[in-house]
């Protein structure tokens, strides 16, 4: 990290730097990184500990300077400290702080990914496509709120030449925060759906709230806008230049979209008047509007048609996100990491096309507001039109979904459980060779112990 020392981060968050006798020459040193797990930590790192709900980083400082670490941030005086350490009120905010002064100082461009569904796919696919001609540092996983994307600004090192960084909220004014601390060169909006309506309340309320971002990007950024999305068609961008993309005439577009099995969708992509056919290594429409938005990407970077279709074509999902898995003569779809009524429709839409018998396992979608109940009820409507065989739900919401299919006369079998375990005793047993099953719930439901039991049953 260029110019990041203790001196000077003791100078960014206004701390006291305390240093031990022995240690004088570490206060100097350019920090390697900074780190919020002592167990990453690397040498040369700077801890930040965090007061957590059960767990408290303070008590891991030992540890991280036997790892290597050059100093440490505190909350607290330490007694016999084993190395530098910089005291201030608040290691968060103080995290924040080095990140905001570290972003100032690189000159690569940032690109940030925002929107309602589709975050973490959309940059995956841009990463794949720069990766193709630039050293990209990219979000790792979901490290996108307060803690993780200061966190992934300071992993940037000076070999790389691109950043990828995704940035997700959930009410006002924190678009703000993330905004001030990474400043994006380009913003990539993937779409406005129903997410978070327990605080923002409306699809306008979204809006309003993810587009803070715009008033921290400089006079000559870029905001790249899904076109197809109702909301994102008229947002003002502050007079900051703006591209579209989507299937509906836009500049950068998709045509001729058609399921390659279960995992692949080609289509033509095109852009003003070149063109290429490709076939993404994902399945669903929804994963050729991410092509579409790191297509955008790579045109605004410079990549030839050629560079973006080789990494169109090398793009991954990550586990949990439209993951499938191939165990035991029977597909599972991964879908568990979050959910909401747009991405719930798409994976049912991609679970429709699969040979065999289709089962549905859905959970609970949280924050959905005052609307929560009549959001589930309509899932069972895209059950049907998919021609789903068996529905599994578990959790209070979600048995709207089985109400819907039976006032809709579904010839979908549905069953609904209080508990993930009393699910399972029902699920595993029933499954057989040529099976497709479909998890999918918001986080908080812990999903993925549905996924691992069915490998396990399955291996």
């Amino acid at each position: 990290m260029k110019n990041i020392t203790l001196n000077r981060i003791a100078e960014i968050t206004g701390g006291k730097l305390y240093v031990p006798k022995g240690f004088e020459d570490a206060v100097d040193k350019e920090i390697t990184g900074v780190v919020n797990d002592n167990r990453k930590i690397e040498q040369g790192n700077l801890f930040v500990p965090m007061v957590g709900a059960r767990v408290d980083g303070h008590d891991f400082i030992s540890g991280a300077f036997k790892d290597g670490a050059t100093g440490t941030l505190s909350e607290r005086i330490l007694e016999n400290p084993e190395g530098p350490y910089i005291h201030v009120a608040d290691t968060k905010l103080a995290l924040k702080q080095i990140a905001t002064a570290y972003r100032m100082e690189l000159q690569i461009p940032v690109i940030g990914v925002i929107g309602s569904v589709g975050k973490t796919s959309t940059k995956e696919m841009i990463s794949a496509v720069l990766s193709t001609r630039f050293n990209v540092l990219k979000t790792e996983g979901n490290f996108n709120n307060e803690i993780g994307l200061p966190l992934t600004i300071c992993r940037i090192k000076n070999e790389h030449q691109v950043a990828v960084v995704e940035m997700g909220i959930s009410d006002f004014g924190e678009m703000h925060i993330l905004g001030d601390i990474a400043k994006p060169d380009i913003v990539v909006m993937t779409n406005i759906g129903q997410c978070h309506l327990e605080f923002l309340k409306s699809r306008d309320g979204i809006l309003k709230a993810k587009t803070e971002v715009f008033q921290h990007m400089p006079k000559d950024g870029l905001v790249i806008l899904n076109g197809d999305d109702d909301k994102l068609i008229h947002a003002d961008t502050l007079g900051l230049r703006k591209v579209f993309y989507g299937m509906n005439n836009q500049l950068i577009n998709a045509s001729k979209v058609t399921p390659v099995g279960l995992t692949e969708t080609s289509a033509t992509i095109s852009v003003g008047d070149a063109s290429f056919d490709v076939v993404i290594p994902l399945p669903g429409s929804h994963n050729v509007m991410n092509a579409l938005a790191a297509t955008a990407v790579g045109v605004e970077l410079g990549l030839s048609t050629e560079e973006i279709h080789k990494g169109l074509s090398a793009a991954k999902t990550i586990s949990g996100r439209n993951n499938i898995i191939h165990i035991g003569g029977i597909n599972i779809i991964d879908d568990c990491y979050n959910a909401n009524p747009v991405s719930m429709k798409a994976s049912i839409e991609v679970l429709g096309r699969a040979d065999g018998r289709t089962i549905a396992v859905l959970g609970d979608m949280g924050e959905l507001g005052a609307e929560e109940r009549p959001l589930h009820y309509g899932i069972g409507q895209a059950l049907k039109d998919n021609n789903i065989e068996y529905v599994f739900t578990v959790g209070e919401l979600s048995e709207e979904i089985c109400k819907a299919l039976q006032d809709l006369n579904s010839s979908c079998n549905s069953y609904h459980y209080g508990s993930v375990d009393d699910m399972l005793v029902e699920l595993l047993p029933m499954l057989k060779a040529g099976d497709t099953v479909l998890i999918k719930a918001s986080h908080f439901m812990n999903f993925s112990h549905v996924v691992e039991a069915l490998k396990a049953k399955l291996a």
